[in-house]
């Protein structure tokens, strides 16, 4: 079993900045890529950024430039600081991780259980 718990959400005003976290734990072999999602009222879940384990990145368009992925491969925590934050912004974040478990051959995708962050103008 593998659990993702992340931390750091809330409110900030506009042109602020926030820090997500997100720690797995569990039966865990290898953590893959790792990333973050959001999901705002009434839209669909879209990717935010990711990072691979070897530290390669990806970003959304809408937050490149303000947000930065990164991970701590000792500590199996992956961090999403946010910059320059816009109200739409606003939305519930997920965290995703590809994780091999000890004694599976397979990857398994795991979700936290979101964190929300609102912006307000």
């Amino acid at each position: 079993q593998v659990q993702l718990v992340e931390s750091g959400g809330g409110l900030v005003q506009a042109g602020g900045s926030l820090r997500l976290s997100c720690a797995a734990s569990g039966s865990i072999l290898r953590l893959n890529t790792m990333a973050w999602y959001r999901q705002a009222p009434g839209k669909q879940r879209e990717l935010v950024a990711d990072i691979t384990s070897g530290g390669n990145t990806n970003y959304a368009e809408s937050v490149k430039g303000r947000f930065t992925i990164s991970r701590d491969n000792a500590k199996n925590t992956v961090y999403l600081q946010m910059s320059s934050l816009k109200p739409e912004d606003t939305a519930v974040y997920y965290c995703k991780a590809g994780v091999l478990p000890i004694g599976s051959s397979y990857e398994y995708h795991y979700w936290g259980q979101g964190t929300q962050i609102t912006v307000s103008s």
